[in-house]
């Protein structure tokens, strides 16, 4: 073999050689690749069945129990000091306070006259007066009775001899629903029990029956569906124009379910919306909306006119909502990041609420040279909780100045956040990722509650509303109608806005099955039935009464001349 073959053979060994080199780089390439997604996947894996466990078998709160260390401070003394604020431990209510609304009745209880004489001499004994022994509470259970109406007649005398008898009858008060023995009194009862209480129809209907009345479910359901349709929908109504002038709102929606519904079957999920007040000073107003649906069509239609700052969470739905500047919950951004730590991590956590009866240390932000030893996650989440203990130090400001305490404390915060998350090199597909875009993908809407001093930084309000409804949903499981669905959306309204305006639900509920039937159709009179009026205020503010305000004999609107 000469030597120029011996070359080309050479050659074509290297080139054989670099091409398996070149197939093995490749195929190490497309391993490292394989492996890499199969390391996203078993993160993503581990993730899931980590969410799972907690789901079916951990505690689903983001509220941690507290820390022994917490507890051993607040066992310390009546004053608790943290880094910022001395905080005064809040004084036991005695029962004085606890029971002064309440009517007071002594009983006296007498020596017997054969105990009067004295036991060693026989001489009549003096009274020393009475002392106070104990205290008890006592309770009238409820008493259905019938109530039939007599109406008077009278005629004239000497018209009668004329053969022209010339009658007057007695005025008799409205009927709530024609031929049906419902009175305001006992349908108060019943939306009392349904929207407060959460007590469901088949409930109520067995509770009647011990009281003596024998109304069947169906009946009952109906009085609620009827008396919601016929009274407190122009209530709803004028609620609802009220809101609509405020500037600014919450909004959310809950699941609920519908058996009958039109196109949709018994198993399809539908929803119910709440819209309501914001920190604005004035009478809070709370509405819910049923919706067969989850479209953004739903609160665009319902706040047609609003003009403001509508805070809410992070669904596309209410970028439908015209005019009006989203301002998104940081509490739902927290919560992704929450999700993102590990289980025994989430333990030793706890989560920052403005209302919070419970004073928490303030959080610390780890510096560089310990970020690198601490989760990501866990830093985004003493981020959202610095913000959350900064924003509880201004709950008690004026809204100009909380405003500007806010741009001076908390815009730095968000700064170093937004400046944090640019520098994470997140696992594809991982809960951490999902927080990750979330906190970006709404990094304009989280920050514009600096706009309004007025606007709260989580969108909680409307969430503990949300939850009134889902305590009778869990009661009640389904709505049987979209009729009933309906009537429990403006019952709810009605209830929900008595409570914020610290009424006594069932008498506000029972003076306007009181005066509805007459002034339904009239604006002034049902401005006076508004749950902020002054008529509303004097009659509803304190016990339920009624025994001295019934249907025959209740006080009259305080309505002018030419309201009527």
């Amino acid at each position: 073999m000469s030597q120029a073959e011996e070359i080309r053979l050479l050659k074509t060994i290297n080139e054989q050689q670099a091409a398996r080199i070149q197939e093995q780089e490749e195929t190490i390439r497309e391993l490292r690749a394989v492996i890499g997604e199969l390391r996203v996947l078993k993160a993503n894996l581990e993730e899931t069945i980590e969410e799972f466990r907690r789901k079916f078998f951990g505690v689903r709160s983001e509220k941690a129990s507290p820390s022994s260390n917490d507890l051993e401070q607040e066992a310390v003394g009546e004053k608790i000091k943290v880094k910022s604020h001395t905080r005064e431990r809040k004084k036991k209510a005695v029962r004085d306070d606890l029971y002064a609304a309440l009517p007071v009745r002594e009983i006296r209880c007498p020596v017997p006259e054969e105990e009067k004489n004295c036991p060693y001499c026989n001489a009549p004994m003096e009274p020393l007066g009475y002392r106070f022994v104990r205290e008890e509470l006592r309770i009238t259970p409820a008493r259905v009775e019938r109530v039939r109406y007599l109406q008077e007649t009278v005629i004239c005398p000497e018209c009668k001899k004329d053969g022209d008898g010339t009658l007057v009858q007695a005025p008799v008060p409205r009927a709530l629903f024609q031929h049906s023995p419902a009175s305001p009194s006992i349908v108060a009862h019943i939306i009392y029990q349904r929207n407060f209480n959460s007590l469901p129809y088949y409930r109520q209907e067995t509770d009647m029956a011990q009281l003596g009345a024998v109304i069947p479910r169906e009946t009952i359901a109906g009085w609620y569906i009827r008396s919601a349709g016929m009274y407190f929908q122009p209530i709803y109504e004028k609620l609802h124009e009220q809101l609509l002038l405020r500037e600014v709102l919450h909004a959310d929606e809950v699941p609920c379910q519908v058996l009958h519904e039109e196109g949709k079957t018994a198993q399809s999920r539908s929803y119910m919306w709440v819209y309501l007040t914001g920190n604005d000073g004035l009478a809070p107003i709370i509405l819910y909306e049923y919706q067969p649906g989850r479209k953004g069509c739903y609160p665009k239609a319902f706040l047609k006119g609003f003009k403001g700052k509508l805070q809410c969470d992070g669904y596309t739905g209410y970028h439908q909502v015209e005019d009006v500047i989203l301002v998104c919950c940081l509490a739902h951004c927290r919560r992704k990041f929450y999700e993102a730590l590990p289980a025994e991590r989430r333990r030793a956590i706890k989560l920052l609420d403005i209302h919070s009866a419970e004073e928490i240390r303030e959080p610390e932000i780890p510096e560089d040279d310990r970020a690198g030893m601490i989760p990501p996650a866990e830093i985004g989440l003493a981020y959202c909780n610095r913000l959350f203990f900064l924003e509880r130090q201004l709950k008690e400001e004026g809204p100009e100045e909380r405003k500007a305490a806010r741009i001076e404390r908390e815009l730095p915060v968000w700064e170093k956040f937004w400046n944090w998350l640019e520098t994470l090199s997140v696992v594809g597909g991982s809960k951490l990722e999902k927080a990750v875009n979330y906190a970006q993908n709404h990094h304009e809407t989280l920050m514009n509650y600096l706009l309004d001093g007025r606007c709260e930084i989580s969108n909680n309000r409307a969430e503990r509303c949300c939850k009134s409804y889902a305590i009778g949903r869990k009661n009640a499981l389904f709505h049987n109608s979209e009729a009933g669905a309906e009537a429990s959306a403006v019952m709810y309204s009605i209830v929900e806005t008595a409570k914020k305006n610290h009424l006594n639900v069932f008498q506000y509920l029972y003076m306007v099955l009181l005066y509805m039937p007459d002034y339904k159709k009239e604006p002034a009179g049902i401005e006076q039935l508004l749950p902020w009026s002054t008529f509303i205020q004097e009659h509803c503010t304190g016990l339920t009464d009624t025994e001295t305000i019934t249907p025959e004999n209740k006080p009259k609107l305080p309505l002018k001349k030419n309201d009527r």
